[in-house]
């Protein structure tokens, strides 16, 4: 049997990831597949990096947290497929979340190609905590 856990927990949770990774993260946006985790180094090729928007997710409320502000990078840095991504520490240093990217996936961006100096932006982004 799955635990199950009430929605004040799961906004909690989900407002704590924020303030953990900390204000002006960095999205950066890769191709090819996602490492097997934060702690994997790098892979692909590194296409688009972005300092997001110093309140960059929502309110957390009914145990789903949205993408809070635009989220755009003015000049791609590398031409290619889009496949996942990883957001940062202010840093740069500390992965701390990834996922698939793209038209489809967990990030979704408004093209799965990118094109060196082309304008890249994040249609949608939200985070769903788990026990529902």
């Amino acid at each position: 049997m799955a635990l199950q856990f009430g929605t004040t927990y799961r906004n909690a949770l989900l407002d704590q990831f924020e303030t953990t990774v900390g204000a002006t993260a960095v999205l950066r946006i890769w191709s090819g597949a996602q490492p097997a985790n934060c702690g994997t180094a790098d892979s692909g090729t590194k296409l688009v990096e972005m300092t997001l928007p110093a309140d960059w997710m929502a309110a957390a409320g009914s145990g789903s947290k949205a993408k809070s502000g635009t989220w755009s990078d003015a000049a791609a840095d590398a031409s290619g497929a889009i496949g996942h991504f990883r957001v940062y520490d202010s840093t740069g240093t500390t992965c701390h979340m990834q996922g698939s990217a793209g038209l489809a996936g967990d990030l979704v961006t408004d093209s799965a190609l990118t094109v060196v100096g082309q304008t890249v932006t994040v249609n949608t982004f939200t985070l769903t905590a788990p026990g529902a």
